[in-house]
């Protein structure tokens, strides 16, 4: 490994993973593991490029020096970003897996054990079939999700990391808001919302925003389409930050004229939810108790939504086509995997057919503590903002909200003297979440 301190984390952390898989391999009686999928290239070693979908690989011994397998002109990115000393590149004319095989008996791991992600999607069928009947004299072994059970946990650099991410993740989406109204179109919105992500330091992202207005808010991730957007049109927004590959996400949804009973409704389920979430996730809880807190709270309604996913699911490092890490954790019904610190999840408790034909969101990314969890963005406003047809942007309703049971009692109406109906798990519509003490979130 060559030592160097212009990567994106300390050459300590490098050490660390690494020193970390070996662990694991040995665990698993293995002598080597073949890498490919790009996101797990960048954790061990920093290695990045859009160029992945041509095969590409880091070979890890348990005992000996890494050496990675690239196309020859992402041989550069090796020497310009990372700490891998030994390369061998393969030109376009040349053949990728005989590359390896042929360096995988250089570098002495003939009849050895040796692990491969059987599950990468840049791994494909024929080249595993290819591996297997030209490297017969090594024992090929599935060790898909070995990189994986370290990336789980962020770091405290990778968590610096995300909250950089997260620092765009709000620009773009408080953009976005801004820029909608009627007359604009989905586009108006989207170009906003990307150029106030990169302006704020943000880099591409894996996914687009997703922006979507009246009823195809029903779509399921649709993104702009050029429509305009309509007096009583609902808009969704779903904007993912991006910092050296780490996201963050969150979901919001703006009205265009009046703010209707349901949607009010819709909208007072999902904080709670997200209050729930802040006040309960901790470690030892495991994946489908957190999944049932989300999801009991979101079905239990009567403006006709559904929860028709997951209620969340692991982010970090992500390469297109998606920003989740939901291939290592989800949150889902059944999984008795358990939370631990440092785990960072986008909980989504989003709501589907709210009366039959809009969808809105408010979601969150959070980061798993010691003794239970914290928001990136806990000073970001989630009620639904109100642009009444001035266009002009409002938050204050003066409707009551009796969450906890949200569904289930009648609306009030308050007088300037008022005060909020007491129930102590009933939060008004401006009582929002208290942010723990954290000086800046993200």
């Amino acid at each position: 490994m060559r030592e160097r301190d212009d990567m994106t984390f300390p050459f300590s952390e490098y050490e660390r993973r690494i020193r970390e898989l070996r662990e694991r391999m040995q665990e698993r009686l293995l002598d080597a593991v073949i890498i490919s999928d790009p996101e797990n290239l960048m954790y061990l070693t920093d290695y990045q490029t859009t160029g992945y979908s041509f095969f590409q690989a880091l070979v890890v011994p348990l005992d000996d020096e890494p050496f990675m397998i690239t196309r020859k002109l992402e041989e550069s990115n090796i020497h310009a970003r990372t700490w891998v000393e030994k390369t061998r590149p393969y030109p376009d004319t040349g053949d990728a897996v005989q590359m390896l095989i042929g360096a995988l008996r250089e570098f002495g791991l003939q009849g050895k054990n040796l692990g491969y992600e059987r599950n990468s999607y840049f791994l494909p069928a024929y080249h595993q079939d290819q591996i297997h009947t030209t490297f017969t004299d090594g024992r090929l072994m599935d060790c898909f999700g070995i990189v994986e059970e370290g990336r789980a946990v962020k770091s405290a650099v990778e968590l610096d990391a995300m909250r950089k991410a997260a620092v765009a993740t709000r620009a773009g989406m408080l953009a976005g808001i801004e820029a909608t109204q009627p007359g604009v179109t989905e586009n108006d919105i989207g170009a906003a919302i990307s150029a106030a992500m990169f302006r704020a330091g943000g880099e591409p992202p894996a996914v687009m925003p997703y922006v979507t207005s009246g009823p195809r808010t029903m779509i399921g991730h649709a993104t702009w389409e050029g429509r305009e957007v309509q007096p009583g049109d609902h808009v969704f927004l779903e904007v993912g930050g991006c910092y050296r590959r780490y996201h963050t996400a969150m979901m919001r949804t703006v009205i265009c004229g009046e703010l209707s009973d349901a949607m009010f409704k819709a909208q007072e389920t999902m904080k709670y939810a997200l209050r729930r979430v802040r006040e309960e996730l901790r470690p030892g809880m495991t994946v489908s108790d957190a999944d049932n807190l989300v999801r009991t709270i979101i079905v239990d309604n009567d403006v006709g939504a559904q929860l028709i996913t997951r209620s969340g699911y692991s982010i970090g490092i992500a390469f297109p086509p998606s920003w989740d890490e939901g291939y290592i954790v989800s949150l889902k019904q059944g999984d008795s995997a358990v939370l631990r610190p440092g785990m960072t999840f986008h909980i989504i408790p989003w709501m589907w057919g709210v009366e039959g034909d809009k969808t809105c969101g408010i979601s969150d990314t959070f980061y798993i503590t010691d003794d239970g969890c914290d928001s990136f963005f806990a000073d970001v406003e989630q009620d639904f903002v109100v642009k009444p047809g001035s266009g002009e942007a409002k938050v204050v309703d003066d409707r009551v909200s009796h969450i906890g049971n949200p569904n289930k009692r009648p609306m009030k109406k308050k007088s300037k003297k008022a005060e909020p109906l007491a129930d102590p798990k009933a939060p008004t519509k401006t009582d929002d979440i208290a942010p723990r003490d954290h000086s800046n979130p993200a």
